[in-house]
Protein backbone atom coordinates (compact mmCIF):
# COMPACT_ATOMS: atom_id res chain seq x y z
CA UNK A 1 0.00 0.00 0.00
CA UNK A 2 1.14 3.74 -0.75
CA UNK A 3 2.63 4.91 2.36
CA UNK A 4 1.24 8.57 1.93
CA UNK A 5 -2.31 6.88 2.01
CA UNK A 6 -4.40 8.27 5.05
CA UNK A 7 -7.52 6.07 5.71
CA UNK A 8 -9.36 8.94 7.21
CA UNK A 9 -9.10 11.51 4.34
CA UNK A 10 -11.45 11.72 2.15
CA UNK A 11 -11.70 9.46 -1.26
CA UNK A 12 -10.92 10.75 -4.52
CA UNK A 13 -13.34 10.34 -7.51
CA UNK A 14 -11.19 8.55 -9.21
CA UNK A 15 -9.86 6.29 -6.44
CA UNK A 16 -10.45 2.48 -6.11
CA UNK A 17 -12.87 0.42 -4.20
CA UNK A 18 -13.53 2.30 -0.78
CA UNK A 19 -10.55 5.22 -1.59
CA UNK A 20 -7.95 2.69 -2.06
CA UNK A 21 -5.14 2.64 -3.63
CA UNK A 22 -4.17 -1.09 -4.37
CA UNK A 23 -3.75 -2.66 -7.78
CA UNK A 24 -4.86 -6.58 -7.73
CA UNK A 25 -1.92 -7.48 -7.61
CA UNK A 26 -0.97 -5.83 -4.25
CA UNK A 27 -4.44 -6.55 -2.48
CA UNK A 28 -5.46 -9.90 -0.83
CA UNK A 29 -9.03 -9.52 -1.74
CA UNK A 30 -9.50 -9.11 -5.34
CA UNK A 31 -13.38 -7.88 -6.70
CA UNK A 32 -14.59 -9.16 -9.60
CA UNK A 33 -17.41 -6.80 -10.95
CA UNK A 34 -19.81 -8.56 -13.22
CA UNK A 35 -22.42 -5.94 -15.33
CA UNK A 36 -25.14 -8.83 -16.27
CA UNK A 37 -28.68 -9.25 -15.85
CA UNK A 38 -29.73 -10.80 -19.20
CA UNK A 39 -32.20 -12.58 -17.96
CA UNK A 40 -34.10 -10.77 -15.18
CA UNK A 41 -37.81 -10.37 -15.16
CA UNK A 42 -39.12 -8.27 -13.49
CA UNK A 43 -37.34 -4.78 -12.45
CA UNK A 44 -33.85 -3.99 -13.51
CA UNK A 45 -30.94 -2.00 -13.18
CA UNK A 46 -28.43 -5.00 -12.05
CA UNK A 47 -25.85 -4.60 -14.50
CA UNK A 48 -25.30 -0.61 -12.65
CA UNK A 49 -24.91 -2.38 -9.56
CA UNK A 50 -21.05 -2.55 -9.86
CA UNK A 51 -20.27 1.28 -10.61
CA UNK A 52 -22.98 1.61 -8.14
CA UNK A 53 -21.53 0.07 -5.04
CA UNK A 54 -18.12 1.03 -6.50
CA UNK A 55 -18.91 5.08 -6.30
CA UNK A 56 -20.95 4.66 -3.09
CA UNK A 57 -18.13 2.81 -1.08
CA UNK A 58 -15.81 6.08 -1.36
CA UNK A 59 -17.88 6.75 1.65
CA UNK A 60 -17.32 4.10 3.72
CA UNK A 61 -15.09 4.95 6.77
CA UNK A 62 -12.26 2.45 6.47
CA UNK A 63 -12.19 1.63 10.28
CA UNK A 64 -14.95 -1.12 11.52
CA UNK A 65 -16.02 -1.89 15.23
CA UNK A 66 -16.52 -5.11 14.76
CA UNK A 67 -13.92 -6.63 12.34
CA UNK A 68 -10.39 -3.86 12.46
CA UNK A 69 -9.30 -2.48 9.37
CA UNK A 70 -9.76 -4.78 6.64
CA UNK A 71 -8.06 -2.20 4.07
CA UNK A 72 -5.04 -2.75 5.51
CA UNK A 73 -4.70 -6.45 3.94
CA UNK A 74 -5.44 -4.10 0.61
CA UNK A 75 -8.47 -4.63 -1.56
CA UNK A 76 -9.04 -3.95 -5.06
CA UNK A 77 -11.82 -3.78 -7.79
CA UNK A 78 -11.50 -5.20 -11.02
CA UNK A 79 -12.29 -2.83 -14.62
CA UNK A 80 -15.70 -3.88 -15.92
CA UNK A 81 -15.39 -5.81 -19.06
CA UNK A 82 -16.53 -4.62 -22.21
CA UNK A 83 -17.07 -8.15 -23.45
CA UNK A 84 -19.53 -8.69 -20.54
CA UNK A 85 -21.13 -5.07 -21.31
CA UNK A 86 -21.46 -6.29 -24.97
CA UNK A 87 -22.90 -9.96 -24.14
CA UNK A 88 -25.29 -8.26 -21.84
CA UNK A 89 -26.58 -5.93 -24.33
CA UNK A 90 -27.28 -8.13 -26.35
CA UNK A 91 -28.71 -10.72 -24.12
CA UNK A 92 -31.31 -8.46 -22.62
CA UNK A 93 -32.45 -7.66 -26.13
CA UNK A 94 -33.10 -11.79 -27.04
CA UNK A 95 -34.53 -12.47 -23.61
CA UNK A 96 -36.86 -9.49 -23.55
CA UNK A 97 -38.76 -11.70 -26.80
CA UNK A 98 -38.98 -14.34 -24.60
CA UNK A 99 -39.75 -12.83 -21.43
CA UNK A 100 -42.59 -10.28 -23.32
CA UNK A 101 -43.89 -14.14 -24.65
CA UNK A 102 -44.15 -15.74 -21.09
CA UNK A 103 -41.66 -17.88 -21.65
CA UNK A 104 -40.63 -20.63 -24.54
CA UNK A 105 -43.25 -21.93 -26.59
CA UNK A 106 -43.04 -25.06 -29.06
CA UNK A 107 -45.09 -23.69 -31.66
CA UNK A 108 -42.61 -20.74 -31.97
CA UNK A 109 -38.96 -21.67 -33.19
CA UNK A 110 -37.77 -18.17 -33.27
CA UNK A 111 -38.54 -17.73 -29.39
CA UNK A 112 -36.27 -21.09 -28.85
CA UNK A 113 -33.78 -19.19 -30.63
CA UNK A 114 -33.74 -16.43 -28.55
CA UNK A 115 -33.71 -18.65 -25.80
CA UNK A 116 -30.79 -20.60 -27.34
CA UNK A 117 -28.66 -17.29 -27.63
CA UNK A 118 -29.07 -15.74 -24.18
CA UNK A 119 -28.42 -19.03 -23.00
CA UNK A 120 -25.19 -19.44 -25.07
CA UNK A 121 -24.41 -15.63 -23.97
CA UNK A 122 -24.62 -16.83 -20.26
CA UNK A 123 -22.70 -19.50 -20.84
CA UNK A 124 -19.84 -17.21 -21.87
CA UNK A 125 -20.58 -14.98 -18.98
CA UNK A 126 -20.07 -18.11 -16.63
CA UNK A 127 -16.90 -18.89 -18.04
CA UNK A 128 -15.49 -15.59 -17.71
CA UNK A 129 -16.49 -15.09 -13.96
CA UNK A 130 -15.13 -18.89 -13.67
CA UNK A 131 -11.63 -18.13 -15.52
CA UNK A 132 -11.19 -14.88 -13.57
CA UNK A 133 -11.92 -16.18 -9.98
CA UNK A 134 -10.22 -19.34 -10.55
CA UNK A 135 -7.23 -16.54 -11.89
CA UNK A 136 -6.69 -14.80 -8.59
CA UNK A 137 -7.41 -17.80 -6.33
CA UNK A 138 -4.31 -19.02 -8.33
CA UNK A 139 -2.79 -16.22 -7.04
CA UNK A 140 -3.34 -16.63 -3.14
CA UNK A 141 -6.17 -14.04 -3.33
CA UNK A 142 -9.69 -13.92 -1.49
CA UNK A 143 -12.17 -13.52 -4.22
CA UNK A 144 -15.78 -11.62 -4.54
CA UNK A 145 -18.13 -11.00 -7.32
CA UNK A 146 -20.44 -8.48 -7.23
CA UNK A 147 -23.37 -8.46 -9.90
CA UNK A 148 -25.50 -7.97 -11.72
CA UNK A 149 -28.30 -10.58 -11.16
CA UNK A 150 -27.78 -13.15 -8.98
CA UNK A 151 -26.76 -16.19 -12.15
CA UNK A 152 -23.50 -14.25 -12.06
CA UNK A 153 -22.72 -16.14 -9.16
CA UNK A 154 -22.21 -19.60 -11.06
CA UNK A 155 -18.85 -19.57 -12.11
CA UNK A 156 -17.84 -17.96 -8.97
CA UNK A 157 -19.00 -20.84 -6.88
CA UNK A 158 -17.67 -23.27 -9.05
CA UNK A 159 -14.09 -21.60 -8.89
CA UNK A 160 -14.31 -22.05 -5.39
CA UNK A 161 -15.69 -25.23 -5.04
CA UNK A 162 -12.38 -26.71 -7.48
CA UNK A 163 -10.49 -24.72 -4.91
CA UNK A 164 -12.14 -26.10 -1.44
CA UNK A 165 -13.86 -29.22 -2.24
CA UNK A 166 -16.52 -30.14 0.45
CA UNK A 167 -17.53 -25.79 1.04
CA UNK A 168 -20.74 -25.08 1.70
CA UNK A 169 -23.01 -21.80 0.52
CA UNK A 170 -24.58 -19.80 2.89
CA UNK A 171 -27.35 -17.99 1.12
CA UNK A 172 -29.12 -14.89 1.68
CA UNK A 173 -32.08 -14.30 -0.81
CA UNK A 174 -36.11 -13.25 -0.83
CA UNK A 175 -36.02 -16.42 -3.37
CA UNK A 176 -35.24 -19.97 -3.62
CA UNK A 177 -33.45 -19.63 -6.77
CA UNK A 178 -34.38 -23.40 -7.13
CA UNK A 179 -36.30 -23.17 -10.44
CA UNK A 180 -35.07 -25.60 -13.48
CA UNK A 181 -34.66 -23.19 -16.82
CA UNK A 182 -36.94 -20.57 -15.68
CA UNK A 183 -38.72 -18.87 -18.89
CA UNK A 184 -36.44 -20.99 -20.86
CA UNK A 185 -33.72 -19.91 -19.43
CA UNK A 186 -31.11 -23.15 -18.26
CA UNK A 187 -29.05 -19.71 -16.39
CA UNK A 188 -31.77 -17.84 -15.07
CA UNK A 189 -31.02 -15.55 -12.38
CA UNK A 190 -33.95 -17.22 -10.28
CA UNK A 191 -32.32 -21.03 -11.29
CA UNK A 192 -28.23 -20.18 -9.68
CA UNK A 193 -29.11 -22.63 -6.49
CA UNK A 194 -30.41 -25.48 -8.97
CA UNK A 195 -27.78 -25.11 -10.81
CA UNK A 196 -25.45 -25.04 -8.04
CA UNK A 197 -26.91 -28.04 -6.61
CA UNK A 198 -27.08 -30.02 -9.80
CA UNK A 199 -24.12 -29.44 -11.40
CA UNK A 200 -21.07 -28.77 -8.74
CA UNK A 201 -20.38 -32.17 -6.75
CA UNK A 202 -17.78 -30.18 -4.62
CA UNK A 203 -20.88 -28.23 -2.70
CA UNK A 204 -21.58 -30.36 -0.01
CA UNK A 205 -24.63 -28.11 1.60
CA UNK A 206 -26.86 -24.93 0.90
CA UNK A 207 -28.02 -23.59 3.46
CA UNK A 208 -30.77 -20.49 3.13
CA UNK A 209 -32.01 -17.57 5.12
CA UNK A 210 -34.95 -15.56 4.75
CA UNK A 211 -36.41 -17.20 1.74
CA UNK A 212 -39.86 -15.61 1.75
CA UNK A 213 -40.94 -16.33 -2.12
CA UNK A 214 -40.78 -19.49 -4.22
CA UNK A 215 -42.83 -21.79 -6.27
CA UNK A 216 -44.11 -25.23 -4.86
CA UNK A 217 -41.70 -27.32 -7.11
CA UNK A 218 -38.96 -25.89 -5.70
CA UNK A 219 -39.67 -26.58 -2.48
CA UNK A 220 -39.73 -29.79 -3.59
CA UNK A 221 -36.41 -29.65 -4.29
CA UNK A 222 -35.75 -28.95 -0.99
CA UNK A 223 -37.60 -31.80 0.22
CA UNK A 224 -35.61 -33.87 -1.82
CA UNK A 225 -32.27 -32.94 -1.26
CA UNK A 226 -31.83 -35.25 1.62
CA UNK A 227 -30.76 -32.19 3.69
CA UNK A 228 -28.22 -31.03 1.43
CA UNK A 229 -30.75 -27.75 0.91
CA UNK A 230 -31.78 -26.44 4.28
CA UNK A 231 -33.74 -23.54 4.17
CA UNK A 232 -34.71 -20.83 7.18
CA UNK A 233 -37.60 -19.36 5.35
CA UNK A 234 -38.53 -15.63 6.65
CA UNK A 235 -41.86 -16.61 8.28
CA UNK A 236 -40.12 -19.31 10.80
CA UNK A 237 -37.09 -17.28 11.37
CA UNK A 238 -39.46 -14.29 12.28
CA UNK A 239 -42.17 -16.57 14.29
CA UNK A 240 -39.45 -17.76 16.31
CA UNK A 241 -37.99 -14.27 17.35
CA UNK A 242 -41.57 -13.43 18.09
CA UNK A 243 -41.79 -16.32 20.79
CA UNK A 244 -38.67 -14.94 22.35
CA UNK A 245 -35.34 -16.82 20.35
CA UNK A 246 -32.67 -14.20 19.97
CA UNK A 247 -31.40 -13.90 16.78
CA UNK A 248 -27.51 -15.08 17.77
CA UNK A 249 -29.07 -18.24 18.71
CA UNK A 250 -30.45 -18.48 15.64
CA UNK A 251 -28.10 -17.86 13.20
CA UNK A 252 -25.70 -20.60 15.73
CA UNK A 253 -28.40 -23.02 14.65
CA UNK A 254 -28.35 -22.37 10.88
CA UNK A 255 -24.26 -22.38 10.60
CA UNK A 256 -24.25 -25.79 12.81
CA UNK A 257 -25.56 -27.15 8.99
CA UNK A 258 -22.56 -25.74 6.96
CA UNK A 259 -19.24 -27.24 6.82
CA UNK A 260 -15.71 -25.88 7.78
CA UNK A 261 -14.95 -23.95 4.68
CA UNK A 262 -18.09 -20.97 3.69
CA UNK A 263 -18.41 -19.60 0.57
CA UNK A 264 -21.56 -16.55 1.12
CA UNK A 265 -23.79 -16.41 -1.75
CA UNK A 266 -25.47 -13.00 -1.02
CA UNK A 267 -28.27 -11.29 -2.64
CA UNK A 268 -29.12 -7.56 -1.43
CA UNK A 269 -33.04 -8.57 -1.84
CA UNK A 270 -32.84 -10.82 1.08
CA UNK A 271 -32.55 -7.71 3.34
CA UNK A 272 -35.35 -5.74 4.31
CA UNK A 273 -36.78 -3.65 1.22
CA UNK A 274 -36.38 -0.60 2.73
CA UNK A 275 -32.67 -1.27 2.58
CA UNK A 276 -33.08 -1.83 -1.50
CA UNK A 277 -35.73 -0.55 -2.71
CA UNK A 278 -34.82 -0.53 -6.69
CA UNK A 279 -33.09 -4.32 -6.29
CA UNK A 280 -35.29 -6.16 -8.77
CA UNK A 281 -37.87 -8.49 -7.32
CA UNK A 282 -37.98 -6.43 -4.06
CA UNK A 283 -40.22 -8.84 -1.21
CA UNK A 284 -41.94 -7.42 1.82
CA UNK A 285 -39.88 -8.99 5.35
CA UNK A 286 -36.26 -10.03 5.27
CA UNK A 287 -33.17 -9.03 7.03
CA UNK A 288 -32.59 -5.75 8.89
CA UNK A 289 -28.82 -4.69 8.02
CA UNK A 290 -27.73 -5.69 11.90
CA UNK A 291 -29.28 -9.34 11.39
CA UNK A 292 -27.25 -9.89 8.10
CA UNK A 293 -23.99 -8.40 9.72
CA UNK A 294 -24.75 -10.45 12.66
CA UNK A 295 -25.42 -13.40 10.47
CA UNK A 296 -21.71 -13.41 8.88
CA UNK A 297 -20.53 -12.79 12.33
CA UNK A 298 -21.87 -16.17 13.47
CA UNK A 299 -19.89 -18.09 10.48
CA UNK A 300 -17.15 -16.39 11.97
CA UNK A 301 -17.88 -17.14 15.77
CA UNK A 302 -18.35 -20.79 14.56
CA UNK A 303 -14.90 -21.28 14.08
CA UNK A 304 -15.53 -21.57 10.50
CA UNK A 305 -13.79 -19.75 7.69
CA UNK A 306 -15.25 -17.95 4.73
CA UNK A 307 -13.36 -18.67 1.84
CA UNK A 308 -14.90 -16.32 -0.99
CA UNK A 309 -18.20 -14.64 -1.75
CA UNK A 310 -20.65 -12.90 -4.08
CA UNK A 311 -22.94 -9.99 -3.15
CA UNK A 312 -25.81 -9.40 -6.36
CA UNK A 313 -29.16 -7.86 -7.51
CA UNK A 314 -28.06 -4.24 -6.32
CA UNK A 315 -30.20 -1.65 -7.89
CA UNK A 316 -29.26 1.91 -8.00
CA UNK A 317 -31.61 4.54 -8.27
CA UNK A 318 -32.84 5.40 -11.49
CA UNK A 319 -33.12 9.05 -10.38
CA UNK A 320 -29.77 9.12 -9.03
CA UNK A 321 -30.22 8.59 -5.15
CA UNK A 322 -27.38 6.50 -3.72
CA UNK A 323 -28.97 4.33 -1.19
CA UNK A 324 -28.97 1.06 -2.71
CA UNK A 325 -25.56 1.57 -4.00
CA UNK A 326 -24.88 2.91 -0.52
CA UNK A 327 -26.08 -0.10 1.29
CA UNK A 328 -24.00 -2.47 -0.82
CA UNK A 329 -20.90 -0.97 -0.15
CA UNK A 330 -21.21 -1.43 3.65
CA UNK A 331 -22.79 -4.76 3.36
CA UNK A 332 -19.90 -5.69 0.95
CA UNK A 333 -16.93 -4.14 4.05
CA UNK A 334 -18.54 -6.38 6.43
CA UNK A 335 -17.96 -9.31 4.01
CA UNK A 336 -14.38 -8.99 3.60
CA UNK A 337 -13.72 -7.81 7.08
CA UNK A 338 -15.50 -11.15 8.64
CA UNK A 339 -13.62 -13.03 5.84
CA UNK A 340 -10.62 -11.97 6.69
CA UNK A 341 -10.89 -12.05 10.28
CA UNK A 342 -12.23 -15.93 9.92
CA UNK A 343 -8.75 -16.36 8.45
CA UNK A 344 -6.86 -14.82 11.67
CA UNK A 345 -9.04 -17.39 13.38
Amino acid sequence: MATHFDPGAAASPDSGIFGLPHSPDEAHVVLVPVPFEATTSYGGGTSEGPSAVLNASRQVDLFDVETGRPYERGIAMLPESEDLRAWNTRAKERAQLVIEAGGVHADQPELRAAANEVNALSEKMNDYVYRTTQHWLDQGKRVGSIGGDHSISYGSIQAHAEKYPGLGVLHLDAHADLRNAYEGFTWSHASIMYNVVQRLPGVKSLVQVAVRDMSEEENQVIELSNGRIRSYFDSTLQQRQFDGMPWNRLVDELVAHLPQQVYLSFDIDGLDPVLCPHTGTPVPGGLSFPQATALIAGVVRSGRTIVGFDLTEVAPDPDGGEWDGNVGARLLYKMIGWMLKSQRA
